[in-house]
């Protein structure tokens, strides 16, 4: 009886969950055909107090017939489904035929669809929409404000719901923003007329989505190529007035014309018919960056002009970077990484080269063009190569798996072991692959040939040509053949599937060796400043906040050894309360102390003495010219 009861109930809760499941009609796959008529776009973009952008969206549509319109899920530049981030700040959504509200259903197995049924007769739906964007009060994913009592960045992705079944390059938008009172604004859009409320020809999605809109009370604008046919210039806002004059500001200004020439020496051909570095000066806007092919989005500390020889040193590899993009991501794009509307998956197999290759460059043209000395240079490769040198976790990892990072762990999520389980390292440790690739090219052609010859004729060809022109693997290997023969399927995949290799072949080859020191380069004292952590890597094997809180902890380390993680906080080093100044003492006089570095930490509401048997010193990674061989790497990052 007991059991035909449970039998009876199994079979009444199937028949429950059948009739319960979703209707999952499939949405219809993106057509490389036009989307019938123009959408037209507004946001309003004045309600700082709240940090709200209001959205008005009026897009044709067929009487009678379903539209499905779809919230941007995979964005480019992110690699991931960035839109998880900003589809739960969408709010107030109504839909209108003329003065009549529609229902609309959120499709129960795609949450960035929406499914609307027009009445017969109508042509066109109006939509009104809020985003909240973050206010502040919270951390984590998704918390980084984009609205300030002084600037916004406005980044149309967020702001739009577009019809599913087109190629977004298909699909016609005609955008306008209401902007506070007096606010400046810079874009890569064009002008349509001289309305206090800038408005702007007509693009198509994917050209919009690929423009931001940067706007504030204080802002500079400045030309980097006066005179030249296709116009450059540098939009900067900033939390304040002063942080736009600086002491030596033209002469940063020239640093960043020479970063135009020596760009335009490298690559040759260019992909855009004018460009704008669109640039925060902020604490308030998150600090971060995102490529685009006619601008970049550079969001910098408030201090990156005024604070030049200090903070800002680590700050001026963003800039180089994003501007590599626009060939190398936008005009050049893995086959994987291009999708034909912002709802489809991506595959970020190529990234070591659409990031690791723009890593490298980055840190080149900073150098080239004066961002930063060579020194400076040579002091942030020293920090990439003690790293991976020291990282346990590419024993098991190796670099091309972790060109799925951004999917199957995404930055915007907390990264915990980042030494043991990887994260993103096919930015910095593709930087390293890369100059083994440079010198090895140097080297093989006895120096008449180098990554340069390959830039210029992957990535600088067909001048004035948009694009995208997609690439595979296969694409990279003829490449470099071409530039200069050897087995570069095998050179690359040895690197790329191997584990454990020792990643210094590039610096070897470019006549520099590995060393220490007791004191920090000024590239590694700007990161402190910047990031307002200390750190005690290759020592204990530990970063902290000014307050003695654990923020990173290098797998196997000494501190890792001894029980320490992130989040233990340090109360006292060698029974005196914990500063800075403590620490580092105590780790500079470990070579003559008998004892270990004896520390009282609270984990959690626990208490502990943790003793570290450590009498190695203060270690800070550098790079040594080694007398006798070809100096490479000088020749690199030579200005040209």
């Amino acid at each position: 009886m007991k059991a035909a009861l449970i039998g009876f109930a199994t079979a009444t809760m199937l028949a429950a969950a059948a009739e319960a499941e979703p209707d999952c009609r499939p949405l219809a796959s993106p057509q490389d055909q036009a989307y019938a008529g123009t959408i037209r776009l507004s946001v309003d973009a004045t309600d700082v107090d709240h940090r709200v952008f209001h959205i008005h969206e009026t897009l044709p549509a067929v009487g009678g017939k379903e539209l499905v319109l779809l919230y941007p899920e995979w964005l480019p530049g992110t690699h991931v489904a960035q839109g998880r981030n900003h589809i739960n700040k969408l709010a107030g959504l109504v839909i209108k035929a003329g003065d009549t509200p529609l229902p609309w259903n959120r499709d129960p197995c795609n949450v960035f669809a929406f499914r609307v049924q027009p009445p017969a007769g109508v042509t066109s739906l109006d939509l009104d929409f809020d985003y909240l964007s973050a206010d502040g009060a919270q951390t984590g994913p998704g918390a980084h404000p984009e609205i300030s009592r002084e600037m916004l960045v406005l980044n149309w992705s967020a702001l739009v719901l577009y019809p599913a079944g087109h190629f977004v390059s298909r699909i016609e938008v005609a955008p306008s923003a209401t902007l506070p009172r007096g606010w400046e604004f810079a874009t890569a859009l064009d002008r349509a007329g001289d309305a206090a409320a800038p408005s702007f020809k007509p693009v198509s999605l994917e050209m919009l989505v690929d423009s931001p809109l940067f706007a504030g009370k204080y802002a500079m604008r400045w030309d980097l190529d006066p005179g030249a046919a296709v116009p450059i210039h540098l939009d900067a806002f900033a939390d304040r007035p002063d942080l736009l004059k600086a002491e030596d500001l033209d002469k940063h200004i020239e640093a960043h014309r020479a970063l135009v020439q020596q760009a335009y020496k490298l690559f040759g051909a260019k992909h855009y018919d004018h460009y704008d570095f669109l640039v925060t000066l902020s604490e308030n806007i998150s600090d971060a960056g995102l490529e685009h092919h006619r601008s970049s989005e550079d969001n910098t500390h408030a201090e990156y002009f005024t604070e030049w020889d200090g903070k800002a040193i680590a700050d001026r590899e963003l800039l180089p970077h994003e501007y590599t993009h626009s060939w190398n991501g936008k005009f050049r794009r893995p086959k994987d990484l291009w999708t034909p509307n912002y709802n489809v998956p991506m595959d970020d197999s190529l990234l070591w080269v659409y990031e690791g290759q723009t890593q490298y460059w980055g840190k080149v043209l900073a150098t080239r063009s004066g961002l930063w000395s060579k020194e400076q240079t040579l002091d942030g490769l020293a920090l990439i190569a003690a790293y991976y040198q020291a990282q346990l976790g590419r024993k098991w990892r190796n670099l091309q798996d972790t060109t799925y990072d951004e999917i199957v762990a995404p930055r915007f999520l907390p990264q915990s072991w980042p030494s043991w389980r990887r994260s993103e390292d096919y930015y910095n440790e593709g930087a390293l692959l890369w100059l083994d690739v440079d010198t090895l090219i140097r080297e093989q052609s006895q120096g008449q040939h180098s990554l340069d010859d390959f830039a210029r004729g992957f990535f600088g060809t067909d001048d004035g040509t948009v694009g995208p022109k997609l690439y595979a693997f296969d694409d990279v290997v003829h490449a470099l053949n071409a530039v200069q023969p050897y087995d570069w399927a095998k050179f690359l995949r040895d690197r790329l599937d191997s584990f454990g290799r020792d990643p210094l072949d590039g610096i070897t080859r470019g006549g520099y060796r590995l060393t220490w020191s007791d004191t920090p380069g000024k590239y590694a004292e700007s990161l402190e400043k910047l990031y307002e952590f200390t750190g005690f890597t290759y020592s204990l094997g530990i970063t902290t906040d000014k307050s003695g809180k654990i923020r990173g902890v290098l797998w196997d380390s000494p501190a890792f050894k001894a029980g320490l993680a992130p989040g233990v906080q340090i109360q006292a080093v060698n029974g005196m309360a914990y500063s800075t100044e403590r620490m580092k003492a105590a780790i500079k006089n470990s070579p003559s102390a008998s004892e270990p570095i004896e520390l009282i930490v609270k984990d959690q509401d626990h208490y502990r003495i943790i003793r570290i048997d450590y009498h190695g010193g203060a270690r800070y990674p550098h790079l040594e010219r080694v007398d006798g061989t070809p100096a490479r790497l000088d020749d690199i990052l030579a200005a040209k």
